[in-house]
């Protein structure tokens, strides 16, 4: 896959990131770049996370 250089450039990874920091980083590397998959681990906490606000949001309006 070719990367986006221009891009990583511009937008490195902070020091000791926190898991917000990851996921931030990562959902606007993969759509700015393709060179590789996000980490199964940042995968997982998103879908994670939606599944919770979808739930949240079920529970709040009574509506799927």
């Amino acid at each position: 896959m070719k990367i986006n250089k221009e891009w990583h450039l511009k937008n490195l990874m902070p020091k000791n990131p926190t898991l917000e920091e990851r996921i931030r980083w990562h959902l606007e590397h993969s759509k700015n770049c393709r060179c590789r998959e996000m980490p199964e681990s940042i995968r997982k906490e998103i879908e994670r996370r939606n599944r919770s606000a979808n739930s949240e949001m079920v529970r709040k309006t009574g509506k799927v």
